[in-house]
């Protein structure tokens, strides 16, 4: 199971990671996801760009305050670093080096990666003038880029990933449904991935998986075929230092990348952090099947559980697609529902949709609320066709597309999900603008 590469951004405050990490990321511009509110912060996103994939994770944690380069970056930028399989240093081509860029160039000289010196704000500066003290960080050739205005991306992506990738799309095979427990530390992941395995009595074997640990763990149950990939770890290992958070982001993103449904775990008496939006969001955005546990249950008190309850619909109610269950991994009650619940995620996942049929649902979903008007003409929608599946992608045809408003997108793309069924699974809608045959003439 080949998993994605990881690269991390690195650099002092303000030379523009977030901007840069915008740019690679929302290389999905057209990809409208019904599902609002979760990406804007987020530190980690998948890049998609000329028969290139690879997951990018914007460390942000270089504070300028301190002096010394080991409380420099942050135990979260240092682990990224560890874990990344390459590392764009980004500095900025209008400040120049400076002492900070320095000693995070020799950190990552320790580090021993492979490390892509970027030079970024390079527009309508000249390269031969503004990148001379570049060269003294002693790195290999800097590449100029402009992260706001897009020029030189093209070529980073190239320099990063010299050959293009084959993007396969998947399709259930003896290795079964590929099904990644995800969520915080201590929300009782290992307790629920034992509850799965044990009631079944059916594990043939566990084998580390092929990068960096994660377990693949073959299961069957009713003559259907599982994968599971336990980002937790079922087994004790040995060389785990006792650090209480000892959390790899990155593990569990080549997880959620590499699988067809993720089972998110969140304990009921923590309730959903920061943490769980950003790694929800970036589930949505890989449109990946999404099933949602919320564990330990048991033992909490009705005005408990009805205050947990309100909360955690209010929290959630941006992915209303995924199936929700209230569970106890320990004691194993609600845990057999979940199994139904990702077999229908997967199945809706790579549902055959018709073109007649979708067209027939554009014509509905424009009847109960029509699109608006621009500069007085309104715009036209004429027919949807299934893009893909895996996640489903619909994409429609009209005329002046480009001024839907967000809004009226997200409406379809609900509109969809809902009259198709589509449970578990994010659904992709993409715009395309029909030609004007007279507009030239």
């Amino acid at each position: 199971m080949n998993m994605l590469p990881v690269v991390a951004i690195v650099g002092r405050p303000n030379v523009g990671k977030s901007t840069l990490f915008n740019r690679l990321t929302r290389t999905r511009d057209a990809l409208i996801s019904a599902y609002p509110g979760t990406t804007r912060d987020r530190q980690y996103g998948d890049v998609d760009l000329h028969h290139r994939r690879f997951i990018i994770i914007d460390t942000g944690g270089i504070t300028e305050e301190m002096d010394e380069i080991g409380q420099l970056i942050t135990k979260q930028a240092l682990q990224a670093i560890e874990e990344a399989d390459k590392v764009i240093f980004l500095i900025d081509g209008r400040a120049g080096v400076t002492p900070e860029d320095n000693l995070i160039a020799d950190t990552l000289r320790r580090s021993g990666k492979t490390v892509f010196l970027v030079v970024n704000k390079m527009e309508s500066l000249d390269p031969h003038v503004n990148m001379a003290d570049a060269y003294e960080l002693g790195m290999a050739q800097p590449i100029p880029i402009s992260a706001v205005h897009g020029s030189g991306i093209d070529r980073l992506v190239e320099t990063l990933f010299p050959e293009a990738m084959e993007v396969k799309t998947e399709e259930e095979t003896t290795a079964g449904i590929k099904l990644a427990i995800v969520g915080r530390p201590n929300v009782g992941k290992s307790t629920l991935t034992n509850r799965m395995l044990g009631e079944e009595r059916v594990i043939v074997h566990d084998s580390p998986g092929t990068t960096r640990d994660s377990i693949f763990i073959p299961l069957e149950r009713f003559e259907r075929h599982y994968t599971l990939i336990d980002t937790a770890g079922v087994r004790k290992r040995k060389k785990v230092s006792d650090i209480p958070e000892k959390f790899s982001i990155v593990k569990t993103l080549q997880a959620i990348e590499n699988t067809n449904v993720v089972l998110y775990v969140i304990d009921a008496r923590v309730g959903v952090s920061e943490q769980d939006l950003k790694l929800l969001g970036f589930v949505v955005e890989c449109g990946k099947g999404l099933v949602i546990a919320i564990n330990k249950w048991d033992g909490m008190t009705a005005e408990a559980r009805e205050h947990a309850k309100a909360t955690l619909d209010r929290q959630l109610d941006w992915i209303r697609f995924a199936r929700v269950h209230y569970i106890s991994a320990l004691h194993g009650s609600g845990v057999g529902n979940l199994f139904a619940s990702v077999d229908e995620a997967y199945d809706c996942a790579v549902k055959k949709l018709s073109t007649s049929h979708l067209t027939q649902l554009l014509e509905q979903a424009q009847t109960t609320h029509s699109p608006p008007l621009v500069h007085g003409r309104r715009v036209k929608l004429r027919y949807a066709h299934p893009g893909g599946h895996n996640p489903p992608l619909i994409i429609i045809h009209g005329n002046q597309v480009e001024a839907l408003p967000e809004s009226y997108k997200r409406y379809l793309a609900t509109f969809f999900q809902t009259k198709l069924k589509l449970y578990g699974t994010p659904v992709q809608v993409e715009f395309r603008s029909s030609e004007n045959p007279f507009a030239k003439k």
